[in-house]
């Protein structure tokens, strides 16, 4: 046995190996996650009108899989129905959610644009050195964020999380949201793109048969997800 066994091979890409373990995951001793209702781990049911009811579940998780797997602390300032603009301006100061931690994922823009319709935008809305000026658009709120964490840890590494495909039309929506986010990950030091528009399966109806709870996903889907984040 040598070294290459824990290096990555010549032209492997990320998912290409999926360990159950996480591997190096685990490297860390305490994780923020701040996302939607992906990061929740929220369930879908119905009432006795049929009406569909959501309930964040958050020990279904992916970030509680992470950490019953790596033995890593999460804390996971997440809701359903979150989005960047509301993180920024009302969710984290509310709940003392401003934390220090030795590295982050920040999982958001499912909401930001096909939900409540807030404006996109550009990485060109993101002043790293001033971003109290930053637009109050997707991207500029995203900038906001990673500057905000900066200065509680400037070390902290920060991984940002690009929705998946849907086999619909918004794909494009979610291609140009990924293309920013990299520009946006360049933007800061130790700030890293999974990219899992690129790189994870679509989340089509054809996967919800099998991983998905009506739109969301059901635990098998949060814990398969929660392979993709760690193994990335």
């Amino acid at each position: 046995m040598d070294n290459k066994w824990f290096e990555l091979g010549a032209n492997e890409q990320p998912l290409d190996i999926i360990k159950e373990t996480c591997g190096f995951a685990g490297i860390f001793k305490q994780i923020g996650v701040i996302g939607d209702s992906l990061a929740s781990g929220e369930f879908e049911s119905h009432d006795e009108n049929g009406s569909i009811v959501y309930t964040d579940m958050y020990e279904y998780s992916w970030p509680a899989v992470l950490e019953r797997i790596t033995g890593t602390k999460y804390n996971n300032y997440s809701r359903g129905g979150m989005t960047a603009r509301e993180y920024m301006q009302s969710w984290a100061d509310a709940n003392g959610f401003w934390q220090w931690n030795q590295a982050y994922i920040i999982a958001l823009g499912n909401n930001d644009s096909f939900v409540c319709g807030h404006p996109l935008g550009s990485v060109k809305d993101v002043n790293s050195e001033c971003p109290q000026d930053n637009a109050d658009t997707f991207f500029g709120n995203m900038g906001k964020i990673v500057c905000k964490l900066k200065t509680i840890e400037p070390n902290a590494r920060i991984f940002v999380v690009t929705p998946q495909l849907r086999g619909e039309a918004c794909d494009k929506d979610i291609r140009y949201i990924a293309s920013e986010l990299a520009k946006l990950c360049d933007m800061f030091d130790f700030t890293y793109l999974l990219d899992m528009t690129a790189h994870a399966p679509v989340y089509d109806a054809e996967m919800r048969k099998s991983f998905g709870l009506g739109f969301h996903p059901n635990p098998m889907g949060y814990y398969a997800y929660a392979l993709m984040v760690a193994n990335y």
